[in-house]
């Protein structure tokens, strides 16, 4: 075999192992932000606090950091897409009144101002096939940390 024919050799060896990891990088990719083993909302509350619960009706003032899930990760978190703190603004909504979505209506529901508490959110009840815009891909599975920082009337 001359130079020639060695280096084209190598070159299409290189270019298959490059697609295979491609590949593989995007199943990972992929199945580290769907997690179709999470199928209910998961509510973990992290602090517990001691002012007014949060029902129906009320306008919650919360601040929240919110990633992508990732199944890999120790605490599952993975992409950081949105944060009230890095805005310096808190975000109200009113809960029960389907303005967000459904994993954080029901998510922040019981949460008492002062309290703390991880949303393990299905796509179900986030954005589901459709996702959010070029932040949250389709069929993605949320976390979130909420602190309930206030409630009106």
């Amino acid at each position: 075999m001359n130079k020639k024919g060695a280096f084209l050799g190598l070159v299409f060896v290189g270019s298959l192992l490059f697609s295979i990891n491609l590949q593989a990088y995007k199943e990972h990719a992929a199945s580290a932000h769907t997690a179709s083993d999470v199928m209910t909302l998961e509510k973990t509350d992290v602090h517990i606090g001691n002012g007014e619960e949060a029902v129906v009706g009320k306008t919650a003032k919360v601040h929240y950091t919110g990633w992508l899930y990732d199944a890999a990760a120790e605490d599952k978190k993975g992409t950081k897409f949105d944060s009230s703190h890095d805005r310096s603004s808190h975000f109200s909504f009113l809960l029960g009144s389907g303005r967000v979505i459904k994993g954080w209506d029901q998510g922040v529901q019981g949460m008492k101002v002062g309290g703390k508490r991880t949303l393990i959110i299905p796509p179900s009840m986030g954005y589901g096939a459709q996702g959010a815009g070029e932040v949250i891909p389709p069929n993605a599975t949320l976390v979130f940390d909420v602190e309930l920082i206030g409630l009106e009337n």
